[in-house]
């Protein structure tokens, strides 16, 4: 149900994919709740997504940018404000990519080439972002930037790799600016720590579909779905919650709390 909790307030939005992706989700949302915003994506990511579609079903404008490219960074932020006319009040930051997962190598035997590839466009790419509003004065006094991390960032999960370092490098870079864009602008800077979500990059990840179910069966809640976490960024985007900064907030249904659950020892008999 839609509430206009974001009437008048303008936005970028990076990273849809295609209708699975978080980021898709969230524009929906936003466009829901009375948002304009633009959206953005890497040249190569739009050619193999359905952004398009997504554009024409919220009235947006798509600017497509590097993330790791500070040149096509300003040029989104600024084009992105001429077209809505005005600064923005809100940010996501919906970009992650491992090469190293992608083909397949252990954590042990990390090729650092592709290490160097990821750190710059999974959590680099955030402060470049950050760095470019500050610069350019683009966000609106208490405005509210908001990353996705995944809780790797502070636990050993395997089969996560080197995104769990881009993660933790991600979260860091959120407390850090997040200190300086409040002393200057009020401007909130957090990171969503949501469940494992069946979207089409979290589905590449080898072994997804055990723990997907593993964390269900942990999780008091369940998993939290793409629609879930949507709602939650909408809700970090609003006035609702413009006293809130520096955090890396849970969205897992309890699982980040939770040791075992019953549901895990019975299944394991």
């Amino acid at each position: 149900m839609a509430n206009s909790i974001l009437k008048g307030k303008r936005g970028i939005i990076t990273g849809a994919l295609d209708e699975n992706s978080i980021a898709w989700k969230v524009a929906l949302r936003a466009h829901e709740e009375g948002a304009t915003f633009v959206l953005s994506n890497a040249p190569i990511a739009m050619r193999m997504g359905e952004i398009n579609k997504l554009a024409e079903q919220t009235n947006s404008k798509i600017i497509p940018a590097d993330a790791t490219n500070v040149e096509d960074l300003n040029k989104l932020f600024t084009e992105g404000m001429d077209h809505l006319g005005g600064k923005f009040d809100f940010v996501l930051h919906s970009i992650g990519m491992s090469v190293n997962i992608r083909k397949n190598i252990p954590y042990p035997e990390l090729n650092y080439d592709y290490v160097s590839k990821g750190f710059d466009v999974s959590a680099l790419s955030f402060h470049k972002m950050l760095a470019t509003a500050w610069k350019l004065d683009a966000m609106n006094d208490w405005g509210s930037v908001v990353a996705l991390s995944y809780i790797a960032a502070q636990k050993a999960y395997p089969f996560y790799t080197d995104m769990a370092d881009f993660k933790a490098m991600l979260e860091s870079i959120a407390r850090t600016f997040g200190y300086h864009y409040g002393k200057r602008n009020k401007v909130r800077v957090n990171t969503i720590s949501q469940s494992p979500t069946k979207t089409t990059a979290g589905s590449g990840i080898k072994g997804f579909n055990e723990f997907y179910d593993f964390a269900n069966l942990q999780s008091p809640l369940g998993n939290a779905s793409a629609e879930d976490c949507a709602n939650y960024c909408i809700a970090m985007f609003s006035d609702m919650t413009r006293m809130v900064t520096m955090q890396n907030l849970f969205h897992d249904g309890g699982y980040s709390f939770t040791g075992v659950s019953m549901e895990q020892l019975e299944a394991m008999k």
